[in-house]
């Protein structure tokens, strides 16, 4: 399942302030249908640019891939 903006927002804020890892935050929200190779994927993103947003040409790469 996709992770949505909101959730995002809400693994990035405990990923900085918790210090949450990938498995943690599955079992702290086990409710959700995600994978974890898309929360490692996201908590990447994050550690690479501090932020789970992607610029423009991060995007446009993201999709090629």
């Amino acid at each position: 399942m996709k992770i949505s903006q909101e959730h995002e927002i809400l693994i990035t804020n405990l990923y900085l302030s918790k210090q949450y890892d990938a498995q943690r935050l599955l079992n702290e929200l086990a409710d959700r249908s995600w994978k974890l190779g898309s929360i490692d994927s996201l908590l990447k993103r994050i550690r690479k640019t501090g932020t789970n947003t992607m610029s423009g040409n991060q995007r446009q790469t993201a999709f090629v891939a």
